[in-house]
């Protein structure tokens, strides 16, 4: 089965899977690259555009998800606007990475509503839940959702394991088969190939350096002078709070994880206490994500606004913005469970979580997945030569 069966197979219609302007807007300005080759080290993008002589649709979502926009090329090409050819060669990879977004999502009619009004959506889904459980709690038994409630279990007294469970375990079946689709989506259509662990490795190191955020000298991350700013300053800022984001994170996903332990091994029931493994991962966790969003949100303000693609900043936004409000909150539960606003708060934090990740699939960290599989694609690319 060909490349194009197994995609339209797949409910897959090639001739629109990507705006055939952004796509052939990369395809011009990669073109002129490739016969200057300035940039050949700046990032992976480069080298593997010399790899290739013509840039098909695949070509394009394979090259724009390995493009970490750190902006570097623009500033150093000698054909960037005002020159006649116009290359930018971030604008160009921005508008083609953020139609991959929604073409590579699964399923596909949804992308198209965060696509236009992330933030909007976003925000709305997360309150209307936040609201939804914190009204259902509250009028089943006031008496509990205002009360004080002390020492392991408590959070059950105001609603059930089973329920507060069950409710993310629906959440997460749909969104592990929607990041399935989406990868399985993007590596057939990139026609991506990896030869094996060493791939992996190469990729997970590039993916926790973030190597390629680092400008003309990405590939030495203790000296690489960082992102250009709207100042025309380079700084390293921008991949420092993307790293704080990606290890509070996984500190978060690791709490959750070892207190699913510490409930079904051990039969102990949350809250834990202050200095017990789960509370302390959850708390580094949540105070590193706080700092890594809020200082994503301001950096992405900063950028330079010849790289900015603005029609993609509302999914970009809604993501950080999102994601800062489930980790304050989760901090605000901590501060406040031993008081009579736990129940308020609780409701509020689960709320803003079951709304995150119900629209995982359809926001800005569907980015990690495509371009860890762009990353994994160009470690095999160069290993083979």
């Amino acid at each position: 089965m060909s490349l194009i069966d197994n995609l339209e197979a797949d409910g897959f219609d090639l001739k629109t899977l990507l705006d055939p302007k952004a796509s052939q807007e990369v395809a011009r300005v990669m073109q002129i690259c490739n016969a200057c080759r300035y940039c050949e080290g700046f990032c992976a993008v480069f080298p593997a555009m010399t790899r290739r002589r013509h840039f098909n649709e695949g070509d394009v979502g394979y090259l724009s998800n390995l493009c970490h926009n750190c902006g570097a090329c623009y500033h150093a090409c000698q054909y960037a606007p005002p020159h006649e050819f116009g290359v930018n060669v971030p604008q160009a990879f921005a508008a083609a990475r953020n139609d991959s977004y929604a073409a590579y999502a699964w399923p596909g009619p949804l992308a198209g509503l965060f696509r236009q009004n992330g933030l909007f959506v976003t925000l709305g889904i997360s309150g209307g839940l936040a609201l939804t459980v914190g009204l259902m709690l509250a009028m089943i038994a006031p008496s509990l959702f205002w009360g004080v409630h002390l020492g392991e279990g408590a959070f059950y007294k105001i609603m059930p394991h089973t329920v507060m469970a069950t409710i993310p375990i629906v959440i997460s079946a749909f969104v592990i088969v929607a990041f399935v689709m989406g990868w399985r989506r993007y590596w057939h259509h990139t026609g991506a190939k990896w030869s094996g662990m060493r791939d992996l490795v190469d990729a997970v190191k590039a993916s926790a350096s973030m190597r390629h955020l680092g400008g003309d000298s990405a590939s030495d991350v203790i000296s690489a002078p960082g992102c250009p700013s709207g100042d025309d300053q380079s700084s390293n800022l921008r991949r420092i709070y993307h790293q704080l984001t990606m290890y509070g994170f996984l500190l978060c996903f690791a709490s959750t994880s070892v207190g699913t332990i510490y409930h079904y091994g051990f039969g102990r029931e949350a809250p834990y206490g202050y200095f017990e493994l789960p509370v302390v991962l959850g708390t580094v966790g949540g105070i590193i994500l706080c700092i890594g969003t809020a200082g994503l949100f301001f950096e992405k303000r900063r950028l330079h606004p010849a790289v900015k693609h603005e029609s993609g900043l509302g999914m970009d936004y809604a993501f950080i913005v999102s994601l800062f409000l489930v980790s304050f909150t989760g901090l605000l539960l901590l501060a406040v469970r031993e008081t009579s606003l736990m129940g308020l708060t609780l409701a509020v934090h689960l709320g803003l979580v079951y709304g995150f990740f119900l629209i995982l699939p359809y926001s800005k960290f569907v980015h990690g997945l495509y371009r860890f599989a762009a990353l994994l694609a160009s470690a095999g690319e160069t290993r083979r030569g």
